[in-house]
């Protein structure tokens, strides 16, 4: 069965970084596109950033510059650097991402738990 599995949250000042990392485990023939959302109090869960299986990489208006995704597919590890981070980053972020299994003709829909991102004033 395939996993999406985030860590690297947590509480942090404004200013300060963190950088998220999601692990894709399972018998896995291939991986889509992979993003990062996020949802906040009381809001809707948005796209933060998104990664094409050959590197292309968009960001919503709100972290670029700040906000760097990667992903190294020989890991099957998808990363979030976060800079200069601000309160209204804070969120659940959530790993997402379409994985055909080795098993199966076509590709499935997954998300990650998420973790926590707290940032204080």
């Amino acid at each position: 069965q395939v996993q999406l599995v985030e860590s690297g949250g947590g509480l942090v000042q404004a200013g300060g970084s963190l950088r998220l990392s999601c692990v894709a485990s399972g018998l896995i023939f291939s991986i889509n596109d992979m993003n990062w959302y996020r949802q906040a109090p009381g809001k809707q869960r948005e796209l933060v950033a998104r990664i094409t299986n050959g590197g292309t990489t968009n960001y919503t208006d709100s972290v670029k510059g700040r906000f760097t995704i990667s992903r190294d597919n020989a890991k099957n590890t998808l990363y979030l650097q976060m800079n200069s981070l601000k309160p209204e980053d804070t969120g659940v972020y959530y790993c997402n991402t379409k994985i055909r299994e080795a098993w199966r003709k076509y590709e499935r829909n997954y998300w990650g738990q998420g973790t926590q991102v707290t940032v204080s004033s």
